[in-house]
Order: structure tokens, then C-alpha cells, then sequence
């Protein structure tokens, strides 16, 4: 059950959670296959997942390739080594970028004619978990039916399915990718806008964008200040990126900069801090980028997509610009799936996944910054200015653990939230819904009188946990 109520309240209801099974597969979750590296994600598994991806994609009799990157955990190498075993012995050949972004893994197995693209990463998650993400030839990841396709063969015996002696891929290191990434990530801004003036700090958390993100900062003319930089396959998202960023907003404060930039683990997400060391959410972002967008007649629809943890004054401000606000369930994989659905080029996540189709097929935290740091540059204002488009709407997020049971289904828990209903009467939003990670109900109410969201989430909370056996 999802359930929001408020203005533009209607949305699909579904309950998935990047990184656990989807309802119908074992393995797979909204973002690929997640787990702790030897426990879920064993070499055992990654054969398997390279051995049956390879099947699926041999389409004709050309040669097939695949590209793999990875970010810096120590697994990689394991989880790496594994499916390249796998591929080669279906016959596919392998070509390995090593650290990579994960956007750019999708955008070179456009540009390199790869029939597959695949990422070994787990994300802002801590370093003894990883993941295998795939990409098809388009660059944009499997459909569920091909993911099910996988999922059928990794179940099935395939010794003879294998390729014959003669038939076997091979592997090789490719080099350059970090200069063809730069050059991409480059040419998303005009050819004659330069960031010289800027001090930027970039905290690249010791993750998959610790070469590329400095580099092309360098070469755009910014004065870069790095961090998270120096990967040891141990410290990938501890205590820094944009999952932790105390020390990122410490450094702004220390070095003067003008604003900071802080990418997860694979550099799919991205925060920015302004030049007072104050964070700025992923709406503030889309906001900008709409915005700008907007004047410069880029959007492909008068619109853009987010999920429903979206603050209401985000879509109050952009109403007020002419602009929708289209929301998704949770999950850049149900954004992504809309924009492509109808035709939006603009879309995000609150936590900072931002994804601009005009480049990339899926999110890419570095690019989405550009477009920040070159609304800046014309401007000529600070950040605090630049990406303070609207005042947030007061937000109320409490969980409730359960131990079994539906209790969304209790009569006093319905009963309590139409009552809440009743009593916000549109002046703001309701979202109940169960967490697809772990036993909890998660209860999120917004509004403009935050006394009263805390009144009405306190009251759903309480009925819930009277209920929750």
C-alpha cells in the first residue's frame, strides 16, 4: 500500500526497494543485484550473472562485447575477475574501464557499441557490500523482463551452453576512458563558459569519480580544492561524500570556496553546499535546473518528474513558473521510467539523483552539478542565492517498526488516517507507505502549519503502533 493524499495526489502504487528482490525475482532489485560482497555478491554468483547475461544478449553472430566498470571497494577486484569468467565463457569479449562513474559505464557502452554494459558498485552503501548494475546496448538498465530472462538462467544448468574452445571471449584493460568521460561531462556546457573565479571543493567519497570530477574541474578553470580522493578499497563512503558531508562543509568554511560538490560511491548522486558550508537538497537542484532550463527553452515538456518525497514548495514554485511537478514512487528507476514514458527530459530524486536525459541515461551527480555551477557563472551570484529558489514547506518523517502482520489494514489505522485527511483538507500532503528495505511504516506529512503536520503524523503514528504486532 502507498497512500498520499494533498494536491496532485494521484500516483501508481508499488512497493520495491533498490537493492532488495523486486515481488517476482530473486536476485534483482530496482538497481540491480546488491549485497555483502561474499555473503550475498560471491564469485560463485558473479560467474553465473555473467554466464547467463551473456546468453541473453547474444543476439546475432557478431562479436559481443561487454564493458565493465566498477568503483573502489576492495570486492571489485573479486566481483570483477568473477564475471569475466563468466562472460569470456559464452564467449563474449570483455573490455575493462576499471574506476568509473557509473553514468559513465552507460554512456561508453553507447559510444564503444557494447552489446552490454555492466557496474560493480554498491553505491553510498559502506564498503563490504557491492552490486552488479547492467545496461543494455541503449545504455539504460534491463527491463524486468530481461532481468527475469537472467534470473531463469542463473537457476539453470548451462555447462552446454558454453562457448566452444575455439569461441571463447577475451579481456582487456582499455585506456582513456577517464579523458573520453571528462570530454563528455565537458561538452554538457556551452563551449565558451569556463569556471575560472570559482574555488570549488569536491569530495569524490573516495569513490568511483576520485580521477574524473577533479580533473574536469581543473579543466573547466576552476580552482579545485579535492577530498575523498585517495581510495584504499576500505574507506569508499566512510565519513565522507554526500552520505556523510560534515567534514565537506567544514572544508568550504575553512578554504573560502565559493561552493562544494559531494558525490556518492559511484557518483550517481550528488548534494551541493553553498559558500557558507550549508547543504542544499536535491530540490533546490531541480529547481535551478528547471528553471534555467525553462528561460533557455530546453525543457522538452513544460514539466519535469520527481517521486513523492518531494517537498510541496517545490511544486508550489514551479506552478508558479508555468511548470508541473509529475511524482513517482521512490526509486530513480520509477523517474526515469516516466520521463521516457512521456517525453519529460528533467527529473530527480530529493536525495540528490538527478537525471537529465538530454545526456545521460541514467542519473549523473557530476553533470548535474555543472548545470548548477553554470547557472552560477551567468548569473554572477553567490550560491546561497542561486539555489535557494524556494522556502521549503515544514515536513514531518516518522517510522513505525512491526514485527508482522498488515497493519495498514487495521480499521483505527484507516480510521486515523481519513480523519488526517479530512483535516489537512488539501492544504498540504499525506504519504503512508511501507518500507521495502525493512519492517517499518514510513509516515510523512507537510504543510504549511508545521504544528498541525505534527499533530496529524503524531496521530497516524499512534494508531499504528497500537496495531503494529
Amino acid at each position: 500500500m502507498l497512500l498520499e493524499t494533498g494536491e496532485k495526489a494521484s500516483i501508481r502504487l508499488r512497493k520495491v526497494a533498490a537493492g532488495h528482490p523486486k515481488m517476482g525475482h530473486k536476485y534483482f532489485g530496482t538497481d540491480g543485484i546488491r549485497g555483502r560482497a561474499n555473503g550475498v555478491i560471491t564469485p560463485e554468483l558473479a560467474l553465473k550473472v555473467g554466464q547467463a547475461t551473456g546468453l541473453v544478449f547474444r543476439r546475432g553472430e557478431h562479436r559481443h562485447r561487454v564493458v565493465i566498470g566498477k568503483d573502489t571497494r576492495l570486492s571489485g577486484y573479486m566481483i570483477e575477475t568473477a564475471l569475466v569468467a563468466g562472460f569470456t565463457s559464452v564467449g563474449m569479449d570483455v573490455l575493462l574501464l576499471g574506476p568509473m562513474p557509473t553514468p559513465s559505464v552507460a554512456m561508453l557502452t553507447r559510444s564503444m557499441r557494447a552489446d552490454l554494459g555492466v557496474m560493480i558498485s554498491a553505491s553510498h552503501n559502506p564498503f563490504d557490500d557491492n552490486g552488479i548494475k547492467l545496461f543494455g546496448p541503449d545504455g539504460y538498465k534491463l527491463s524486468d523482463e530481461a532481468e527475469r530472462d537472467i534470473e531463469r538462467l542463473i537457476e539453470s544448468d548451462l555447462t552446454k551452453r558454453l562457448a566452444g574452445s575455439r569461441d571463447l571471449g577475451r579481456a582487456r584493460r582499455i585506456d582513456g576512458v577517464h579523458d573520453r568521460y571528462i570530454e563528455f561531462a565537458k561538452r554538457t556546457l556551452p563551449r565558451n563558459l569556463s569556471l575560472e573565479g570559482l574555488r570549488i571543493v569536491i569530495d569524490c567519497a573516495n569513490g568511483a569519480a576520485y580521477r574524473v570530477a577533479p580533473g574536469a574541474l581543473w579543466e573547466l578553470g576552476a580552482d579545485v580544492v579535492p577530498m575523498g580522493v585517495e581510495p584504499d578499497g576500505f574507506n569508499i563512503n566512510h565519513e565522507c561524500g554526500s552520505t556523510a558531508p560534515e567534514a565537506f562543509c567544514r572544508k568550504i568554511r575553512e578554504m573560502r570556496a565559493d561552493v562544494g560538490i559531494a558525490l556518492d560511491g559511484d557518483a550517481d548522486r550528488v548534494l551541493i553546499a553553498d559558500e557558507r558550508g550549508h547543504l542544499i537538497d536535491g530540490d533546490q537542484v531541480l529547481a535551478v535546473i528547471a528553471e534555467s532550463w525553462r528561460d533557455d527553452r530546453r525543457l522538452a515538456k513544460p514539466g519535469i518528474v520527481a517521486t513523492v518525497m518531494s517537498n510541496l514548495g517545490l511544486e508550489r514554485h514551479l506552478r508558479a513558473l508555468g511548470l508541473d511537478l509529475v511524482r513517482t514512487p521512490v526509486g530513480d528507476r520509477y523517474v526515469l521510467e516516466h520521463m521516457r514514458e512521456h517525453g519529460y527530459n528533467v527529473g530527480g530524486e530529493q536525495s540528490g539523483h538527478i537525471i537529465l536525459s538530454d545526456y545521460a541515461t541514467t542519473g549523473d551527480g557530476f553533470v548535474a552539478a555543472l548545470q548548477v555551477l553554470a547557472v552560477v557563472q551567468k548569473q554572477g551570484k553567490p550560491v546561497s542565492q542561486v539555489c535557494h529558489r524556494f522556502d521549503a514547506l515544514p515536513q514531518v518523517l516518522k517510522n513505525v517498526r512491526y514485527k508482522s502482520g498488515k497493519p495498514l489494514q487495521h480499521a483505527k489505522v484507516r480510521s486515523a488516517i481519513a480523519s488526517a485527511e479530512k483535516r489537512l483538507n488539501g492544504q498540504g500532503r499525506l504519504l503512508v507507505r511501507p518500507s521495502g528495505t525493512e519492517p517499518v511504516i514510513r509516515v510523512m506529512g507537510e504543510g504549511d502549519d508545521k504544528a498541525m503536520i505534527e499533530e496529524i503524523v503524531d496521530g497516524i503514528v499512534d494508531a499504528l503502533t497500537a496495531h503494529a504486532v
